[in-house]
């Protein structure tokens, strides 16, 4: 993910109070594990706080107590236990300026492409949370829900995040009632647009504007 909008405008944005210990931003190149910026809600109050991204069930005795949970399918989120509790009560959105998601050429290299809104500013995944203690250790982590990608995607990865429309945010944080469920659908093919990026994001240590920039090969 990558994440550039200055949080003054975030606040505005999602009508949202900020927390004190939010990510350094911007981010070009925000990987599993890291810290991100998340928009909940607790009766109507909306605060954008920091989460760990790779969800962790109350069962794990540790961090790398089982596999890395940055996703949540939306086909099977309400019934896999690691996420059917969040999914009703534990919603959020995950803001983002973008995301990448890689193909492979002939040789099987990693190729990867940068993906954007097509209009506005920022993006807002459709998200889950929980808190996870055990000893010493505390997180409140989180995972990005996905849906099957729409015919735009799915030159690029057969999955893509759940994108929500600004009018859809109350209903996804449990503000307006029931029913979040139906949200859970690709975005419509004309709200993103992509290109290929060069090939240094592939490591978490990349950094800087340049990892969002058109790349061709020489």
């Amino acid at each position: 993910m990558a994440l550039s909008l200055p949080y003054d405008a975030m606040v505005q944005l999602f009508s949202a109070s900020p927390a004190n210990d939010l990510p350094d931003i911007p981010n070009f190149n925000i990987c599993p594990t890291n810290t991100v910026a998340v928009v909940t809600s607790d009766e109507g109050q909306r605060r954008l706080r920091s989460m760990r991204w790779g969800f962790l069930p109350h069962w794990y005795k540790t961090p790398g107590d089982g596999p890395l949970l940055i996703n949540a399918r939306s086909e099977t989120i309400a019934e896999k236990p690691a996420f059917r509790s969040a999914a009703r009560q534990r919603r959020c959105l995950i803001p983002a300026t973008g995301f990448y998601e890689w193909t492979k050429d002939a040789e099987g290299k990693r190729l990867p492409w940068y993906i954007a809104p097509t209009e506005g500013s920022v993006l807002a995944f459709a998200g889950v949370w929980q808190d996870w203690a055990k000893g010493d250790e505390a997180f409140t982590t989180c995972a990005v829900v996905t849906t099957a990608a729409n015919s735009e995607m799915q030159v690029i990865h057969h999955r893509m995040p759940v994108i929500l429309a600004e009018k859809d945010w109350p209903l996804w944080l449990g503000e307006a009632g029931h029913g979040a469920a139906t949200l859970m659908k690709a975005a419509p093919e004309e709200a993103l647009q992509f290109h290929r990026v060069d090939p240094k994001v592939n490591s978490n240590r990349a950094s800087g504007p340049d990892l969002i920039e058109p790349f061709e090969e020489d």
